[in-house]
């Protein structure tokens, strides 16, 4: 299998986490203590370890690497992930330190020279460049980009190339797959198109395709999702998946490095960017950059990527955690009165459906209608639903231990009986409660209604 080659400049992000109880008495700031320094990749050091963790290809970087202390600091961090090919650089490794204060990013210190010093492009790089699967250009604004045997090497680059500018980086090579500005840089290299609405994308993304010469450019807008343009016709516009709170630093990286491992795996432009959306939106909900080498302790639970994020950031703001469970295998206004009950009872919603082979278990060999994932779609499209769970077992007591929820919430005509889920909540001090159902609905009535 041929690799996926990242191209552009290494960085060493570090995280400054500390606590602020008090201002200082010479100026209205916070004083910072009990810090705690977090390293890690950073550019297009970053995008490669994001991609070689989310797919089976061996991923190599190639990038600028001075010989400072910084530099071997980098070097460790992706040692065993990533096969690093190093250009000859000088000028200092660019390090960027966040002093945050909790999920707070106080202030940002930046070292190293603007530009670096670039030595003469390795063979074994131009050759790993042109046999790629695909590649990734992650520009930060250091050079790389515009050196011109880089260029060259890219331009003859066999597989589909996916290009992250900067603003202060080169344009891209010509004939390039996809090029993948955010909003704010798209506008800020067409500045004549007024508005921040989807006209005014779709129209910035048809003049760099004109004016880059690309095959196509997908806009990223935050919590909006992407724009695809190929230059004419409608846009096709990927809405993300809504994400509350959650660090957005590396959203970018994990978007490019997503689309252009779908390209290497053979996905059409469109297929790939759709993909792009979902993996950003799952990397900003895990923590962003900061979860950049989490390890899943938990293998066997089947959730979406949502859910843990949810949770989590519930518990570290002191709040409630609601749980509620079933096939909901067509949503019926049964469901939705109790979905919006359960969510009034805390400040989250996770919601636990069967698995397609669960269900069959349990309601037998004509059921589910709807698939897990489809079933999973339409909850999650609900105002008052944070998050989905699918499990396989015929009861949610394992899903149930993972997630631990303050209350596990049931419909139905359960008052005054103990729910066969409650001893598992009461093993951690939760509660299991009944709320009303909606009288009339179910969707064996409905089946049965619609066969008559």
């Amino acid at each position: 299998m041929r690799p996926l080659v990242v191209v552009g400049d290494a960085l060493l992000d570090v995280d400054l986490v500390g606590s602020a109880s008090r201002l200082t008495p010479d100026a209205p700031v916070p004083v910072v203590e009990d810090i705690e320094r977090r390293e890690r990749p950073g550019g297009a050091a970053l995008a490669a370890v994001i991609a070689a963790a989310a797919g089976s290809r061996e991923v190599v970087l190639v990038a600028p690497f001075d010989s400072d202390d910084d530099a071997d600091r980098l070097r460790s961090l992706l040692a065993g992930r990533v096969r690093v090919i190093e250009v000859p650089a000088a000028g200092g490794t660019a390090v960027k330190q966040r002093v945050r204060v909790g999920d707070h990013s106080v202030a940002r210190l930046d070292s190293g020279a603007p530009m670096a010093r670039l030595g003469a492009l390795p063979a074994e790089a131009v050759t790993a460049i042109r046999e790629a699967a695909a590649v990734l250009v992650a520009d930060y604004g250091r050079g790389t980009t515009a050196a011109a045997d880089v260029r060259a090497a890219l331009a003859e680059a066999r597989g589909p190339v996916v290009w992250d500018p900067h603003p202060r980086g080169a344009d891209p090579v010509r004939g390039v797959r996809l090029v993948t500005p955010n909003a704010a840089e798209a506008a800020r290299v067409v500045p004549d198109v007024p508005g921040e609405g989807l006209a005014a994308v779709g129209a910035r993304a048809e003049a760099l395709i004109a004016r880059w010469g690309v095959g196509g450019v997908a806009v990223t807008m935050g919590a909006r999702g992407a724009l695809l343009s190929y230059g004419s016709g409608a846009p096709m516009v990927v809405p993300a998946v809504a994400v509350s709170g959650g660090d957005p630093c590396g959203a970018g990286d994990s978007f490019a490095a997503s689309a252009a491992l779908a390209l290497a795996d053979g996905a059409v432009t469109g297929e790939a960017v759709a993909a792009a959306v979902a993996s950003a939106s799952a990397f900003v909900a895990r923590g962003g950059a900061t979860s950049w080498d989490a390890v899943d302790d938990a293998p066997d639970a089947v959730a979406e990527p949502g859910a843990d994020g949810v949770i989590a950031r519930v518990r570290a703001a002191g709040g409630t955690v609601v749980a509620t469970g079933g096939c909901f295998d067509l949503l019926h206004p049964g469901h939705v009165a109790t979905l919006r009950a359960a969510r009034g009872l805390g400040d989250c919603l996770v919601v636990c459906i069967n698995s397609d082979d669960s269900v069959r278990r349990l309601k037998g060999p004509s059921r589910p209608l709807v698939s897990a994932p489809d079933r999973a779609r339409v909850l999650e499209a609900l105002e008052f639903v944070d998050a989905v769970v699918v499990f396989d077992e015929d009861t949610p007591s394992a899903v149930l231990e993972r997630l631990r929820p303050d209350v596990w919430a049931k419909g139905g005509d359960y008052a005054g009986a103990d729910l066969p889920e409650a001893e598992v909540l009461r093993s951690w001090g939760g509660q299991a409660v009944v709320l009303p159902y909606l009288d009339g609905h179910s969707t064996t009535a409905l089946v049965e209604r619609s066969r008559v």
